[in-house]
């Protein structure tokens, strides 16, 4: 009986051992074939599934390196990652795919997927699911998607992505000139006039035919005549006043507002009624979108009969 009680806790111990073995085994992923990954890999992209997709292509990967949808996989990954919302893990997959396959018949696929992860990578959380101005947004994401898809145009000029790229530059371009103005507007803030004019420069140099170049013309207008340099402004307003007659700013003669930039343009009574002692003007600076960016202008109101 002794013997019989001492032998109980080996006993139990093995039996535990034999149930914790059994477990373990059961959940051991079932050796499946290459095919059977990627097929499942498919299903799960087109249910949006796209963890458990992800897991599959790493693993097809893995154990099939060369195998006949390797190559295919990599490209199914990048898009995964995409759609999953890692586009660091996105933008590592398409260069690792660049740098292996710099030859592959779908390259400018991957080529595509890195201007479209880069503009992502930046975005939290918070601006997935609020709207946000992000032309005030820091630019250096949309400054390397623009470079990523200026690099497939440049490469693949006949892709199947070129027109889409392209239109998606046109919207980058737009985003682009439109912080440089946001910029110059924070400048006339702090009275740095110099800076203000430079970013203005930098539109009409770099960012021709979007929708900022009035407000450019503007900032540069407003910024010469705060600094007196009189024949300077003359010329950007003339510039201003031929190609965009109705700018608000301008007065039915022609003539520059110089207090337009102050509280969005309206008259503030009130500190003028107090000489500025008890409500100063606000800087508010030129942003005329709504005027002139069609992203932005607001249809008319439709009639009720």
């Amino acid at each position: 009986m002794q013997v019989a009680l001492r032998a109980l806790p080996l006993l139990v111990l093995s039996l535990i051992l034999v149930i914790t073995g059994c477990a373990s085994k059961e959940k051991e992923p079932k050796v499946t074939t290459e095919a059977d990954l990627y097929q499942a890999a498919e299903r799960q992209l087109n249910n949006s599934q796209w963890q458990t997709a992800i897991k599959n292509l790493q693993t097809l990967e893995e154990n099939f390196p060369f195998g006949t949808y390797a190559e295919q996989a990599q490209l199914e990954l990048i898009y995964a990652y995409y759609m999953s919302g890692e586009p660091d893990a996105a933008i590592a997959t398409a260069n690792r795919f660049i740098r292996l396959h710099p030859q592959h018949r779908n390259v400018d696929y991957a080529y595509y997927m890195l201007g479209m992860s880069s503009f992502t990578k930046d975005k939290g959380m918070f601006e997935r699911v609020l709207p946000v101005d992000i032309t005030r947004r820091d630019p250096g994401a949309a400054r390397e998607s623009l470079a990523n898809f200026t690099q497939l145009l440049n490469r693949y000029p006949d892709s199947a992505y070129a027109a889409d790229a392209k239109k998606r530059m046109l919207f980058l371009r737009n985003l682009l000139a439109r912080y440089e103005i946001h910029v110059a507007n924070y400048y006339f803030k702090r009275g740095a006039y110099i800076a203000a004019v430079g970013r203005g420069r930098y539109v009409l140099e770099n960012f021709p035919k979007t929708p900022a170049i009035p407000d450019a013309l503007a900032v540069m207008v407003q910024g010469y005549r705060l600094m007196s340099m009189s024949t300077q402004a003359d010329e950007m307003l003339e510039i201003l006043r031929t190609n965009y007659p109705n700018y608000p700013a301008l007065d039915k003669d022609g003539q520059f507002n110089d207090r337009y930039m102050y509280d969005d343009g309206h008259f503030n009574l009130f500190a003028w009624l107090t000489f500025g002692l008890f409500s100063k003007s606000e800087v508010t600076g030129f942003d005329t979108r709504e005027l002139y960016d069609p992203q932005y202008i607001k249809a008319p109101a439709k009639s009720v009969n």
